[in-house]
């Protein structure tokens, strides 16, 4: 990962490749804005270079100029910030920016004037750099890049330290990418765990991992994960990954990640065009993990313990079929509907046993159905809860780390579609609501040891995890890493 330094003097005298500067104001009227204040020589040729190309002021839109006199730098680039920029909009210019600067060294000079916003530049221009290149042949590396960061704010606002929490969260969200773009014949649950006990080693923060497998789950009642995982050759796993801050007193957060490494739909197979980005089905599981290690590498005072529900579906002659009844986690039988609605069922075990440790909240994270991108579209995440407090925390949280979600309702009238004649409930409701059917599933195991509902959020991550389009702004193609900034904003809040 490039690394992040603080510019020392005036934008003006970066004498690196690419110096990056905002564009703001109306499309008729656009003008320089700045992080500080330009020599007035460069801030009168820029007047000029603007009025000559006229660039757009539409956030992420770029312009690549060479050798602008006044300017040290090789290149400059503006990048439109739009009329009145907002953290969102800085986080998505410096993205776009530093893209545009391709590669070598670059610095940001953006407007800002809190440490939200050079925040938000750092976390963008990290996000921005990102491209996945382990399975190329030629291997590309950026980690020797540096990147600038030009700021007002001084030492109260402790600029070095907004940094040094930006590299955290862009290492996390790196990391969530990493596993959301790796083949699924070379991630899979062993490998998964395998990673996740790697990099807790190799963190500072404090970390904790303990592994279930096949053995332990089947001995464990946990009929959920052992049933979608028994059609494949790679068997399931869950990964308890744990951060405990120094506070005795401290929150107790669980989340909980759907973690599928590949979904076929198991005999319910999907159509060869619904397999090609199934490698991301574990993208809840990836967000999850990475919470945990940045919230222990930023030490917030928050006990955080992820719960990574991790089985490949596959139609193997051992596989689950409709119409099977199963025993879950917290003793409920299941009567399996539908293979290719097995997300569910991991989440459910991993529910029933984060429950059991009684955490003040507890979220899952999962690309579970088609039906909220229908719904919502690709770039917005369902938020559906069982307390209207935590909802709106959520979301809340969302807005601030630029992850757009909305609120969705679980209808108690749809309950009924999950009634069952052979089993306590059944896994799945008609095609008409979906997504919510799916969270009103998920919703029976999330009561603790004296059946009251402990506080709860289901994040349906189904659209924005994947960007199949190409890359834009902060967002690379392919994996995303959303909801990592999302937990880590709510976590913080907590505290």
């Amino acid at each position: 990962m490039a690394s992040l330094t603080l510019g020392s003097k005036s934008p003006s005298t970066y004498t690196g490749h690419t110096l990056v500067l905002g564009v703001g104001g109306t499309g008729e009227n656009p003008a320089v804005l700045a992080s500080d204040d330009l020599p007035r020589a460069l801030a009168k040729q820029l007047d000029s270079v603007v009025s000559a190309v006229s660039p757009s002021t539409k956030v992420g839109e770029t312009a690549v100029l060479a050798a602008v006199p006044g300017a040290k730098a090789d290149t400059l680039v503006l990048v439109g910030l739009g009329e009145e920029p907002g953290t969102d909009a800085l986080r998505r210019a410096a993205g776009a920016g530093v893209r545009a600067a391709g590669k070598g060294p670059v610095a940001l000079a953006l407007p800002h004037g809190d440490a939200a916003g050079l925040t938000a530049i750092a976390e963008g221009a990290l996000g921005g750099d990102y491209t996945f290149t382990t399975h190329k042949s030629a291997q590309e590396t950026d980690g020797d890049r540096e990147i600038t960061v030009f700021t007002p704010l001084g030492r109260k606002e402790d600029p070095k330290g907004a940094l040094a929490r930006a590299e955290i969260v862009a290492r996390g969200v790196r990391w969530a990418r990493d596993l959301v773009n790796t083949a699924p014949n070379l991630l899979y649950p062993q490998t998964f765990t395998e990673q996740v006990q790697q990099v807790a080693t190799a963190s500072p923060g404090k970390l904790g991992v303990e592994v279930l497998d096949e053995e332990a789950l089947a001995d464990g009642g946990f009929g959920g994960i052992v049933g979608v995982g028994q059609g494949s050759s790679r068997p399931p796993r869950i990964v308890t990954l744990s951060y405990t801050p120094k506070s005795k007193k401290a929150k107790h957060v669980a989340l909980i990640g759907k973690g599928i490494t590949f979904d076929s739909g198991g005999v319910c197979i999907k159509p060869s065009a619904s397999m090609a980005t199934m490698k991301s089905d574990m993208a809840g599981a990836a967000a999850v993990a990475a919470t945990v290690v940045a919230a222990a590498e930023l030490e917030l005072p928050v006990a955080v313990t992820g719960y990574l529900c991790l089985a490949e579906n596959m139609p193997g002659g051992n596989a689950q079929r409709p119409g099977d009844v199963v025993t879950m986690r917290n003793g409920t039988t299941v009567e399996i509907i539908d293979t290719d609605a097995e997300g569910r069922m991991v989440l459910a075990d991993g529910l029933s046993l984060a429950a059991e440790s009684g955490p003040d909240q507890m979220f899952d994270v999962a690309t579970l159905t088609g039906a909220c991108v229908v719904a919502l579209g690709p770039d917005v995440f369902g938020v559906m809860a069982n307390d209207d407090d935590v909802r709106s925390a959520i979301t809340d949280a969302a807005e601030r780390a630029d992850e757009p979600s909305w609120p969705l309702p679980l209808p108690t009238g749809l309950r009924a579609q999950l009634d069952s004649p052979v089993a306590d409930i059944a896994h799945k409701g008609g095609r008409m609501g979906g997504a919510l059917t799916a969270g009103l599933f998920l919703q029976e195991f999330t009561k603790g040891a004296d059946g009251e509902q402990i506080p709860w959020a289901h994040l349906d991550i189904a659209g924005p995890s994947f960007n199949e389009s190409g890359a834009k702004d902060h967002l690379p193609k392919g994996g995303t890493g959303v909801a990592v900034g999302t937990l880590l904003e709510h976590i913080a809040t907590l505290a």
